[in-house]
Parts: C-alpha cells; sequence; structure tokens
C-alpha cells in the first residue's frame, strides 16, 4: 500500500527557519503558526512525554475507508484500532477484540468485543463494524480499497453492483459479538483484520456528515491509543493520548506533534539539531545525502520491508501501450548502479513484482536479468517497427514523479541510462503529491514512478491491484483474464504450497506484459533519537505509537 517520497542542501539553511516555525516545532509568538502545543489549548505538564516527527505531505484522507497512502495511514492506524491489530512482531493480536474463533471449515469467524468506548464516549459496538465494512463496499462510496473486503461472502458483488448489501456475510449478532463469513477460507485473514479498511465507524456520528473526517474536532470521533487533537492543514497534526483507550494504560506518549516537509534534506538537518525525533517510514525519510554520514556514526538502521518501487506504464498510451516498448524500458535500467550509486540502502534489485521479504517469495524468481541492454535494444527494435517508428531519436518517452530530492535523483538516472542505452529522448515532469496521484488515477502521464508497501505479508498485496484495470490502485490500464482466474484459484486454494504456485504464475504474467518495471526492493532506513524507545518499525512499515516511550 503505497503511494511514497526527495532539493538542493544549498536551499536548506534559506528555509529552514520557516519550515520550523510551520511545521510547530519553532517559531516565536509574532508567528502567524504558532506552536501547535499553544494553539490546542492544552496545557502540558513538566512530565508530558512528547514525540516530534514530520511526514512529507498533507494527508490525502483521513478516513479509514478512504485512504490508500502511508502518510494518512501513519496517523490513522494510531487514531482506530480493529478487531485485530499488528504486534511489534507484525503478528495479527486481538484489538476491539477481545476474543475469536474459527469453524471447522474456516469460513466462519466469531469476533466477541471487548468493553471499549468511542472518543465521543459511545461504547464500540459489533454494527459499528458492519456498519463501516458495508460503507467501504458500497459502489457509491468509491472506496480504492473495498477488495481488501472481497473475501467475506457476497463482498464482491454488492462492490460491483451485482448484489446487495443484505448478502454480505457481516452480521453483528448483538453489539458484542460481530459473525463473519468467507465466500472461500482466506489464509491472511486476520491480517486483512488488522487493516485500516477494516476499521469501525461510529454510525451514529458519521452517517449524514460528509465531511466528518475533514478536520479535527467533535466530529473526528475515534477509539484508538490517540486522539486526533488539531490538523492545520498542509502544516500539522498533534495526536494526544487517548483517556477512553480501553488500553490506556500501556500507552506512554502524551503527545504526538506531526509536521509537514517536503523536503527531506530540510528533514534531516531537523533530525540532527534535535527538532525531530526519528526519520524512517511511515513518516518522512532519510535524505539520500545523509545516508553515508549516518553509516558512518552508527546511527542508520537498516531492516527488511516488504515494499517495491516501480515504475508503472500507462497502457492505453500510444507508446508505453507497446509491450515491447515497456520490456525495453525496464530491461535497460541498472538496478544495481542505481542501488550502489543513488538510493545507497542496501536494497535489492527487484526483478519481480512481489518482494523477496515476503513470505515464499524469498527467492529470485528469474524473469528477467538487472541492466539487460542487449535484451533491451533488440525489445526496443521490436516496439519500433511495431510503431513504425524508424529512429530511436524519434521516440519521446516522459517519466512523471511527485516533487522529491529522492525520486528526482532517480528518474535523473535513468534517464541518462535509457537515453545512453537506447538513444531515446526522455523527459521529466515532476507533480506535488496530490496533483501527482490524480495524473496517475486518470492515465495523464506514460511512465510514472510509485512505491507499493505490503498491506500483508502476502504476495497478494502487491498482485491483486493488477487483477483488473478498474482496480482502484491500477493506474496502468492493464489486464489480462488468465492472470485475473489465477488470483480467483489463489483465494480459493488451500494448500499453502499449491496456492504460493498459483501466484507465482500469476506473477510471471505480468512481468512477462510489463505493466510496471520493477526498480528495487525497499529496505527500510531509520534514524531515531536515543531517548526514544520501541520506535522500530514492523516489516509492513508500521509503527504503534501504542508501544512507544520517551525517557
Amino acid at each position: 500500500m503505497n503511494k511514497n517520497k526527495k532539493f538542493l542542501l544549498l536551499t536548506v539553511l534559506a528555509v529552514f527557519s520557516l519550515v520550523l516555525a510551520a511545521c510547530g516545532f519553532g517559531g516565536d509568538s509574532s508567528d502567524k503558526a504558532k506552536d501547535d502545543k499553544k494553539d490546542s489549548g492544552s496545557s502540558e505538564t513538566a512530565s508530558s512525554k512528547e514525540l516530534n516527527v514530520v511526514v512529507a505531505s498533507e494527508p490525502p484522507s483521513l478516513h479509514p475507508q478512504l485512504a490508500t497512502d502511508t502518510t494518512s495511514g501513519a496517523i490513522l492506524q494510531n487514531v482506530f484500532e480493529g478487531l485485530m491489530v499488528l504486534d511489534l512482531d507484525g503478528k495479527p493480536a486481538p484489538g476491539m477484540a477481545e476474543s475469536y474463533t474459527e469453524s471447522e471449515d474456516l469460513l466462519t469467524y466469531t469476533f466477541k468485543l471487548r468493553d471499549a468506548k468511542w472518543t465521543n464516549g459511545d461504547p464500540v459496538v459489533a454494527g459499528d463494524f458492519e456498519y463501516a465494512w458495508k460503507w467501504a463496499l458500497n459502489p457509491e462510496n468509491l472506496s480504492e480499497y473495498a477488495s481488501l473486503l472481497y473475501p467475506i461472502k457476497g463482498a464482491e458483488a454488492y462492490n460491483l453492483g451485482e448484489g446487495s448489501a443484505d448478502d454480505v456475510g457481516v452480521k453483528a449478532e448483538d453489539d458484542k459479538t460481530l459473525v463473519v463469513t468467507l465466500q472461500q477460507p482466506t489464509a491472511y485473514f486476520l491480517e486483512l483484520v488488522a487493516f485500516k479498511t477494516y476499521a469501525p465507524l461510529n454510525q451514529k456520528v458519521v452517517e449524514g456528515n460528509d465531511n466528518w473526517y475533514t478536520d479535527a474536532g467533535e466530529n473526528f470521533v475515534t477509539n484508538g491509543p490517540f486522539t486526533l487533537d488539531t490538523w492545520k492543514h498542509n502544516d500539522s497534526v498533534v495526536l494526544k493520548k487517548n483517556p477512553e483507550y480501553w488500553d490506556a494504560s500501556s500507552v506512554a506518549l502524551d503527545t504526538v506533534n506531526i509536521g509537514m516537509v517536503e523536503n527531506e534534506a530540510t528533514a534531516s538537518t531537523m533530525f540532527k539539531t534535535g527538532e525531530i525525533d526519528y526519520l524512517g517510514s511511515p513518516y518522512q525519510t532519510v535524505s539520500l545525502d545523509e545516508i553515508d554520514g549516518f553509516k558512518a556514526d552508527g546511527s542508520l538502521q537498516i531492516a527488511d520491508y516488504a515494499g517495491v518501487y516501480w515504475y508503472k506504464f500507462n497502457t492505453t498510451d500510444k507508446i508505453t501501450g507497446n509491450a515491447n516498448i515497456r520490456k525495453a524500458l525496464t530491461l535497460a535500467i541498472d538496478r544495481q548502479g542505481l542501488i550502489d550509486n543513488i538510493t545507497k540502502g542496501e536494497q535489492k534489485p527487484a526483478l519481480g513484482m512481489v518482494p523477496s521479504a515476503i513470505n515464499g517469495f524469498e527467492e529470485d524468481r528469474g524473469y528477467f536479468k538487472d541492466n539487460d541492454i542487449e535484451g533491451a535494444k533488440a525489445a526496443l527494435e521490436a516496439g519500433m517497427k511495431e510503431l513504425g517508428i524508424k529512429d530511436p531519436k524519434d521516440l519521446k518517452i516522459n517519466v512523471s514523479f511527485n516533487t522529491s530530492e529522492g525520486h528526482a535523483s532517480i528518474a535523473q538516472f535513468i534517464q541518462e541510462g535509457w537515453s545512453k542505452n537506447l538513444g531515446i529522448t526522455v523527459g521529466l515532469d515532476n507533480s506535488e503529491w496530490q496533483v501527482y496521484l490524480e495524473k496517475l488515477n486518470v492515465l495523464d502521464y506514460q511512465v510514472g514512478r510509485m512505491g507499493w508497501i505490503a498491506d500483508y505479508n502476502d504476495a497478494y498485496s502487491f498482485l491483486e491491484m493488477y487483477d483488473t484495470a478498474a482496480n482502484g490502485n491500477n493506474d496502468t490500464g492493464w489486464e489480462n483474464p488468465k492472470y485475473k482466474e489465477l488470483l480467483k484459484q489463489s483465494i480459493a486454494e488451500g494448500d499453502s504450497a499449491k496456492r504460493l504456485d498459483l501466484l507465482k504464475q500469476a506473477e510471471s504474467i505480468a512481468v512477462s506484459e510489463f505493466p510496471v518495471a520493477p526498480i528495487y526492493y525497499y529496505t527500510n532506513l531509520s534514524v531515531v533519537d536515543k531517548k526514544v524507545k520501541n520506535m522500530v518499525p514492523d516489516i509492513l512499515g508500521n509503527i504503534k505509537l501504542k508501544y512507544v516511550d520517551v525517557e
């Protein structure tokens, strides 16, 4: 799940003091943007425990059934809580559900809810989950992650307008009991239930109030360990410990200040000067220019990360709609050179669509070779012939990316390689994050960068988005009926070895047609202040602030 983020160091000093004030981490009382603690009207004591971090942009949506990006997810996973949560090891554990049982045929889950409250004092009831899940599936609500609910009986039909909400296999039998019936056994269902799309909604508060999630205030009612105290758009977010949370005694932090800093170099400087306490997923990342320095002083932490950085192709475009052109561009990327010289984070060259950190996909599937220039030239020649183009210089490719030092550096490296080795004309186009997302969504691009982080530790998380061109996370226009059929078979397959084989068959089809060019599998690079404890992202890049402490 990831829609993710890298300018010249010379600009940092000029803007640094302005950024600090805008983020609420500095500035005096005469500044228009004052300290968030003062703006919120809260009174902090000397013993108050605060954590300061930054994200790269305004969160696109703080609606758990609408959000699709890591920035929004970093906040949502700490203000909402589902039936299940992921523990420090990334394993499903009880959250709002005190317990659960599975039927012998693994088709029915019965969740028993614990005593818990919403931030407005209402009890959290099973009906809040039924309402939220069916809200996501309602085709009128355009939830891009609705497909994550498809394992539930009747969910896909309802979402596609071919069934009704009453046919969906989720039922609140009483306030404490939620019964879920699946279409077929789903090995990763409990991990899905821990994902934000499965979070509850307070029906009484949100029904009829379409803007409830657009600002902090009395309508933003949540049930997680933290509350959304203030939200200064395009500036900062402040989270406060939730006194109504069922396990509040386990939450050490009182306040989490989240500034918005697009420039990674600026964020890295803020960390070095003590303005923020952490850099790394799911917050702003470590600047490329600072990686060597953090390595040298021993502060850089490198961990496996279930994510992939890839270039998507608009398959409806005249040029990138040609499979041989897409193949040529994919083969002509020097992934190891990019890692060694640009990203420097010990990432792994991506030669498939599913990262090697995912269970069952640890080995290299060998679909193609890294930096295969000869193969790329052959594919380019075939593609140009099919398009009626005689001279590579007449082939113009535009690479789009969201404004970021890192994405720009990667695009420039790949631009140089494509121009040098293939002789084609390559242009670069950058946009602010939300503008960029819209370009991808409406297929207003040729080649566009994107990162994808697993929503759960299963290959299906990476393959499912390409099941149809209409999938909200596809953004390529590509689909293949055999690919879709293999994915459907994988869902129904109970034998884990056979299921893995089906998923690998599906991956091989997609890789052979190149709707995306995999570039590298992520590692999670982070640095954390010594006073901060338990701030370690799991393999999915999540940090549960509930477990974080500050000395």
